[in-house]
């Protein structure tokens, strides 16, 4: 059925509509996580004729200078959360369409065989419930379901330290967090340690400055910004849908999820933020 949805409404012309009015004067930022190559292709393939890449430290600089004259029509800024040991292999499609891409890291998974709590295999119920308890809660749900989160595990969920060195170049790698929690849920304390920890740790690790976090999950309150505006990031990354300009809170940048999808009609519509009007998505 939703597959239907998207193809009525990309050909409905509504994505032309936004991209060309909503979009024109907007910067768009999109969120992706673990797509695969064909996917990405197809993808970059689209979006680099529809919109003009920037990367995420353009889009802040023209912020903290509230100057928008350098930003290019109908801009976007490609992100990837997690880390994910698949992006490597994107790296010939980011370079093939020129897309400065950003991938926000877990410091303490990255370059181990540790495992992403959330790829556990756990129903959608069961994954929303643990995004809604106490963190100390989730992560003892999870133990008694066999999960341990500093265990080495015999496959490899994350980028190696050769994979991300070998990216480097053409990518910026900054922070999404240490252990991936959902913030919101966190104690005090245990959420300015993801924080500032991941931060510090990327800079050992990259020997970079780490100016952007991605809030995992997109949840945040009041308390994460202000503990990531002391821990010396530049911005912090929502997934609130919707657009950004040089008048927005760096600390609370809107991103557009395409969802992973390999359906282009998804891709095309969801790109466009019309999401951020229709409840069904």
């Amino acid at each position: 059925m939703k597959k239907i949805v998207f193809a009525l409404l990309r050909y409905s012309g509504l994505p032309v509509l936004f991209r060309e009015v909503f979009q024109r004067n907007k910067v768009s930022i999109l969120v992706f996580h673990d797509i695969d190559f064909p996917t990405a292709e197809k993808s970059f393939a689209y979006l680099s004729k529809h919109y003009n890449f920037i990367s995420l430290e353009d889009l802040i600089a023209a912020i903290q200078n509230q100057d928008g004259s350098k930003l290019p029509k109908k801009a976007m800024v490609v992100t990837f959360d997690d880390g994910h040991v698949g992006n490597h292999e994107l790296l010939p499609v980011f370079k093939k369409y020129k897309v400065p891409v950003t991938i926000f890291l877990c410091s303490g998974i990255i370059d181990t065989s540790k495992h992403y709590w959330f790829l556990e295999e756990l129903n959608k119920e069961t994954l929303r419930y643990l995004k809604q308890i106490p963190n100390e809660e989730r992560v003892s749900f999870l133990r008694k379901k066999g999960f341990d989160s500093g265990k080495d595990y015999p496959d490899r969920q994350s980028l190696s330290a050769t994979q991300i060195e070998e990216m480097a170049t053409f990518v910026s790698m900054q922070s999404h967090t240490v252990s991936h929690p959902i913030l919101s849920n966190c104690e005090d304390e245990e959420s300015k340690w993801e924080i500032t920890e991941s931060k510090s740790a990327l800079e050992k690790k990259l020997k970079k400055p780490i100016n952007a976090i991605a809030y995992p999950n997109g949840s945040f309150t009041k308390r994460e910004v202000h503990f990531t505006k002391k821990a010396g990031y530049k911005c912090g990354l929502t997934v609130k849908p919707g657009f950004n300009s040089i008048r927005s809170n760096p600390f609370e940048l809107k991103r557009l999820d395409p969802n992973d999808s390999r359906n282009i009609n998804e891709l095309i519509v969801k790109s466009s933020g019309i999401q951020s009007i229709f409840s069904f998505f």
